[in-house]
């Protein structure tokens, strides 16, 4: 009566009511009773487990198995409760989470029966798995809004000359968040038949692609134009999740992106001034998967890269308008000024000899007064441009002063200094300027000061600058169209 009592009992208790029997040698063992629900939730029967029990370890994941033996032996040794979880296979074949606990008790015989119980805890594990992941997603979310913080903090602050440097760095940090391969930012012709990459960020061991990806003609690639008039017209994200599945209309377009290595890529569109003027990518060399929320991320860091580059746009104008002279579009006294003291600095430091020759329009004055102002406007900007283009990239054109324009020349000698004015004044005698059909000549007067010429061997600007205007003025008063250096007047 009693064993029956017990069973109808265990029958309605919640999970699997078990005693567990291991012989004191460890040879064998075997369930001297366990509940009825074995046979309905793991579909073993229950008298064959009371004469063994490898059936019932027979249904323990694999994953799970290799802690089990050690753990009942530990409490058969110590005498201590035994707890253990691990994934069962049910009876219609799927695996769920259980948790046995029990208690031993040694035998006379010296075997260890436990007393315990099966419990389902399935819910309760993909519950811990679902906090889990949302506190994983939240993490994730917080480290990504925390990156965008930082990188636009970086764009804030970042000076106008370091922006180049800054868009390396975002864009390492980009590839790095999201561990792709590549990361990269192309710029569109305006007539969408080439695209430029501009910057670039390549994982350590990942080849490099900007130098091959200059002024890239794209009209070959008629499925790709199709893609960027997607990026340009409707603002939208270009995934290839693999790219050995693009279709046959995108041949070329596959053998390319094969050819470089590229598995699969994401393309975002950057706006600026309410216009697609490029795209934002990221190359990854595997077919891997991706959050599904991954676009809406990528929209977020490229609207943020589009608002630095419309930023630097400004600044840069901003910049422009206030180191450049607005009517001739060359440099200003405040941008001249601290490139002369650069290369009084060089010079003191290593010896580098400059010179600063000063310039006059001849009879400018007379221009204005015949032909109007506009006519010497246009000989202001064509002056401007002929001192443009007789600098190199270290030399300084600039306009000092209604029409007066300085030409500081970089890393010369007296002698090609001298060489270098004689020749910006035959070009400027050979300007053919006409205004409403009259034609303008003009000419142009030039002091010359080469910094080795003062006796002062830590000259200021002001004082280079003072020189050269002595010598331009002596140039006027020995007839113009003329150059005074250190050697005196030199009629051409």
């Amino acid at each position: 009566m009693f064993p029956r009592l017990l069973s109808e009992l265990a029958s309605d208790v919640p999970g699997v009511l078990f005693c567990y029997r291991v012989s004191a040698d460890g040879t064998f063992h075997y369930y001297p009773f366990i509940s009825s629900r074995v046979r309905e939730v793991f579909g073993l029967d229950p008298r064959k487990l009371q004469t063994d029990a490898s059936a019932v370890f027979d249904i323990i994941h694999p994953d799970d198995r290799a802690g089990i033996v050690p753990s009942i032996s530990v409490s058969a040794a110590t005498l201590e409760p035994w707890q253990y979880q691990a994934r069962l296979r049910l009876k219609d074949g799927t695996y769920h989470w259980f948790e046995a606990h029990s208690m031993p008790r040694r035998e006379a015989d010296g075997s260890t029966l436990w007393y315990g119980q099966f419990t389902d805890i399935q819910a309760h594990k993909e519950l811990e798995a679902d906090l889990r992941q949302r506190e994983a997603e939240s993490a994730y979310q917080l480290q990504f809004h925390k990156l965008l913080a930082s990188l636009s903090s970086d764009f804030i602050n970042a000076p106008i000359g370091d922006f180049d440097q800054e868009i390396d760095r975002f864009l390492a940090r980009i590839g790095e968040f999201f561990d792709v391969d590549r990361v990269y930012i192309y710029r569109f012709s305006e007539e969408l038949t080439r695209m430029t990459n501009t910057h670039e960020w390549c994982r350590p061991g990942v080849p490099a692609l900007k130098d091959s990806q200059q002024n890239v003609d794209i009209t070959g690639f008629r499925w790709w134009q199709e893609q960027s008039r997607n990026l340009l017209q409707h603002n939208r994200v270009v995934f290839i999740e693999d790219v050995s599945k693009l279709p046959d209309s995108a041949g070329p377009e596959r053998a390319l992106l094969e050819e470089q290595g590229v598995a699969a890529m994401f393309c975002i569109p950057v706006v600026t001034r309410g216009l697609v003027d490029g795209f934002f990518g990221m190359d990854s060399l595997q077919v891997r998967r991706w959050r599904r929320d991954l676009s809406d991320l990528l929209i977020l860091v490229a609207n943020l890269l589009a608002q630095a580059l419309e930023r630097f746009r400004l600044e840069q104008e901003l910049l422009n308008q206030s180191i450049r002279d607005p009517l001739t579009g060359i440099h200003n006294r405040r941008y001249l000024e601290p490139r002369i003291a650069e290369m009084l600095a060089r010079y003191q430091r290593s010896g580098e000899g400059f010179a600063l020759a000063m310039l006059d329009i001849d009879h400018f004055k007379q221009v204005n007064d015949t032909h109007g102002h506009q006519a010497g406007d246009q000989v202001l900007r064509a002056f401007a441009r002929l001192l443009q283009n007789q600098c190199r990239a270290s030399d300084v054109a600039a306009r000092y002063g209604g029409e007066e324009f300085i030409l500081a020349l970089a890393d010369v000698t007296p002698e090609r200094a001298t060489w270098a004015l004689e020749r910006v004044i035959d070009e400027v005698r050979e300007l053919a300027l006409s205004f409403h059909g009259k034609v303008i000549p003009v000419t142009a007067s030039a002091g010359l000061v080469h910094v080795s010429d003062l006796e002062n061997p830590s000259p200021t600007p002001d004082e280079l600058i003072t020189e050269a205007d002595r010598r331009l003025y002596r140039a006027k008063r020995s007839g113009r169209n003329c150059l005074v250096d250190a050697s005196g007047a030199s009629p051409l």
